[in-house]
């Protein structure tokens, strides 16, 4: 197992490598010259062709393109992502704080969906084409289909406005996380739980099923034993759901005034911030890579012949 582990850390480094070139390259495709932004942001009321020479030659922006991505990347390991263009200060210590804000209600949001998700599954499951099954798919189906923007007026209208019990925005307490966390597991637990019904029933299906049953084994061992089987398939969809969450809360964070990674790049797309916008795409990538490495390694620990295909 412990070699399995080292081959597929190794495996990711080249695809981070991938990623962080892709990332500086893109941004460095537009249009807009950093050192005019920097001045703009500035706000320096004449930018002259000298002004911008030594501007970049400030930022390091008169280098070879190569010599820059590798300064970058050197930086970046060392958590420097440099500053930002329009306040001036690290851009770690905007990003750090917003990053943690928006982990928090993904971490809590990932919580409420996998409980959901598996307790849907397993009636939904267990109760295969009854009216309980149709009632909670055709209800996941309408929730999963409406806007996420659309769900939370609803919510602040009904819960703040209507009977004043929780907040409309910040996260001032634990029921600040109220609203935010509904409208993210709505979404998600109606697609996951389909998932756990589906691995369920085709564990239903197996011949070890049919020889438990007919030896008597009490039906909420059964259902454990085959629940147990089934998350095989939705550890890889838990495990891959806390990064898409954490790229996915930008509706959900202004709309709830919520502080975390959300918000931040939205100021900084419209601010032309570049040094937050590579930042940010950046750890949702690393995120992405180290959450998917962590689901195969689990997938790898329950399932020892996975290991054989690395």
């Amino acid at each position: 197992m412990g070699s399995y582990i080292v081959k597929r850390l190794c495996l990711s480094v080249p695809l981070l490598a991938v990623i962080s070139f892709m990332t500086f390259v893109l941004v460095n495709l537009s249009p807009l010259d950093p050192a005019e932004v920097v001045l703009q942001a500035q706000g320096v009321p004449a930018i002259t062709d000298e002004l911008i020479a030594q501007t970049k030659e400030k930022l390091g922006l008169d280098k070879p393109f190569l010599i820059r991505y590798l300064d970058w990347v050197t930086a970046c390991l060392q958590l420097d992502f440099g500053r930002s263009y329009v306040t001036g200060k690290p851009v770690w210590s905007l990003l750090g704080p917003a990053f943690l804000n928006t982990l928090k209600l993904t971490l809590v949001s990932i919580v409420v969906i996998i409980v959901l998700s598996i307790v849907l599954g397993v009636i939904c499951a267990m109760k295969e084409g009854k009216m309980t099954d149709k009632s909670v798919r055709g209800v996941s189906f309408f929730l999963t289909a409406m806007p996420s923007y659309g769900l939370a007026a609803i919510l602040i209208w009904y819960f703040s406005v209507k009977l004043d019990l929780l907040p409309t925005s910040g996260m001032d307490s634990y029921k600040s996380y109220v609203l935010p966390v509904i409208v993210i597991a709505v979404g998600y637990a109606g697609i996951y739980f389909r998932i756990v019904r589906s691995s369920m029933l085709s564990q239903l299906n197996e011949d070890y099923v049919l020889y438990g049953r007919a030896c008597g084994l009490p039906e909420k061992k059964m259902t454990i034993h085959i629940l147990r089987n089934s998350l095989q398939v939705a550890i890889s969809v838990f495990c891959m759901a806390i990064p898409i969450i954490l790229g996915s809360t930008v509706v959900v964070e202004n709309v709830f005034a919520w502080p975390g990674l959300g918000s931040l790049s939205v100021k900084a797309i419209l601010g032309r911030d570049f040094p937050i916008i590579q930042a940010y795409v950046l750890v949702l990538a690393a995120a992405f890579v180290l959450f998917n490495t962590l689901s195969d390694i689990m997938n790898a620990a329950m399932n020892p012949r996975l290991r054989k295909d690395l």
